[in-house]
């Protein structure tokens, strides 16, 4: 009985830890230092992402326009406070008012 007790909390605690390390799946974790002018004409949209309980740094995440060689969007994590930054998302969103 001790035996399946023990195996069933080993069995938990490895779920746990399993699902604790998925929570980090959306989360920018390093920045760009830069973008070319050619890439940043490629950007679609942007969201922002705060700090909160899954993620721990504040980033934009610029979406880039899908490809037909790339079945997933391609994502560009940057610095909100960086000036070059802030001038692609005013950019941005006067492309996407239009």
């Amino acid at each position: 009985m001790k035996f399946q007790l023990l195996f069933f909390f080993l069995l938990l605690t490895c779920m746990y830890l399993s699902l604790a390390q998925g929570s980090y799946g959306n989360c920018c974790l390093g920045v760009a230092a830069g973008m070319k002018k050619n890439v940043k004409r490629n950007v679609e949209s942007y969201r922002m992402q705060e700090t909160d309980g899954d993620c721990n740094r504040r980033a934009v995440v610029f979406l880039m326009k899908k490809r037909p060689e790339h079945p997933k969007q391609r994502t560009i994590c940057a610095d909100p406070y960086q000036p070059w930054v802030q001038a692609l998302m005013r950019d941005v969103a006067r492309r996407m008012a239009n």
